[in-house]
């Protein structure tokens, strides 16, 4: 991807990456299911959940720093040889099969794949077309009409399918579907400000790439403080109730978003970021713990891969609800469609970005109240 060789060789070079990424994300639960005793398995996945999060979140701040000293395929040759090392490093750590497996492609539930593959091309891509003209257009509408249908078509083909690409059956535990739930909804929540913040930080308050990659740095190093912090916390004391006081901090931050102007200081950006990955911190952990161990065994790797799955989702979702409310509320307030930032007009933006943080805080009272549904259903199931 650091070649420039034009925008389709970058795209197809993403989508390779994504390939990749795919495949570690997901087996990356299993691997650690298989590497830890049952009483370390939970601090183990709440580890996870922790980096996971601090990778999504620091690539903006660390690709604002670099683009500041050097040129924008930098953003991906850094990864070389990071990879080079963590590949290394997993030839010699990683534990070996003692069997070898012979692969079976009867094990893979292809159409079952394809399907949910163009389910969410299609709903995503509706929603990509749509900012950028009408969300009433026919192409809009059809692809997603069409996703919806594919979607239900992908359920019913997994009730069905011998080696079920999404194993349906686990979601008739409420306590793990509700943590899953919880765990989409606070990624969609941070997300708004991952995508927000940027254009805020440089466009509209004029700081260089690497000033601003710096305060969007403060989420991850906060996350990093907080996370084992939270995971220590959560295996001896009540996981509930501390994803609870999580996401109340995390609802705090959504609203002081929707406060910041240009007269905002870097003292109260700083902290209403800090704040924000507090709670998400404190939330993170136990969730993901919650997540893992309120699944049988049997489940293990399932629940992991979902989870992943959610993670994802809550990515694209909380991007996609951004951008849409964005330039939705500036197209209206501007008087015609607007897809980027407009330099002579500060005040469409800002309008624009305080909306979208009201969404994003209702997200995450939606979540509180998802999270604090789980108190009750743990003690039906008592």
């Amino acid at each position: 991807a650091g070649f420039n060789l034009g925008i389709y060789f970058l795209l197809f070079a993403r989508f390779i990456q994504a390939i990749g990424a795919s495949m570690t994300m997901s087996n990356s639960f299993g691997i650690t299911t298989s590497c830890f005793p049952p009483h370390q398995r939970a601090r183990a996945m709440a580890t996870i959940g922790i980096f996971v999060s601090l990778g999504a979140v620091t690539g903006p701040g660390l690709g604002g720093i670099i683009l500041q000293f050097m040129p924008w395929s930098y953003i991906f040759w850094v990864n070389v040889p990071i990879g080079i090392i963590a590949m290394l490093m997993g030839q010699k750590l990683f534990p070996k099969d003692d069997i070898a497996t012979p692969f079976d492609r009867k094990l893979i539930d292809w159409s079952g794949t394809i399907l949910f593959f163009f389910a969410i091309s299609l709903l995503f891509l509706g929603i990509e077309i749509g900012q950028n003209t009408s969300f009433t257009s026919p192409p809009v509408l059809i692809s997603l009409v069409i996703a919806v249908i594919l979607f239900i078509l992908f359920l019913e083909k997994e009730k069905i399918a011998q080696a079920p690409m999404i194993q349906l059956d686990i979601f008739k535990n409420k306590l793990f579907t509700i943590s899953l739930i919880s765990a989409l909804l606070i990624f969609v929540t941070n997300f708004f400000a991952s995508i927000i913040m940027p254009f805020y930080l440089q466009s509209y308050l004029k700081f260089s790439p690497g000033v601003a990659g710096g305060l969007m740095m403060v989420f991850p190093i906060v996350m990093m403080i907080v996370g084992p912090i939270a995971g220590v916390i959560a295996d001896k004391w009540n996981k509930e109730i501390l994803t609870a006081i999580g996401i109340v901090f995390v609802v705090f931050a959504q609203f002081g978003y929707t406060r910041l102007n240009a007269d905002s200081s870097m003292f109260t950006i700083i902290l209403i970021t800090a704040i924000n990955a507090l709670g998400t911190g404190l939330f993170q952990s136990p969730n993901s713990a919650l997540v893992m161990s309120t699944v049988e065994p049997k489940y293990l790797g399932v629940a992991g891969s979902i989870n992943a799955l959610a993670r994802n989702l809550g990515m694209i979702i909380g991007i996609s609800l951004a951008t849409t409310t964005l330039f939705a509320t500036m197209s209206a307030q501007y008087g015609k469609r607007v897809t980027e930032y407009i330099s002579s007009r500060p005040d469409v933006f800002l309008s624009g970005m305080h909306v979208a943080f009201l969404v994003s805080f209702g997200v995450g009272i939606l979540t509180f109240i998802v999270v604090g549904s789980r108190v009750f259903v743990k003690k039906d199931n008592a």
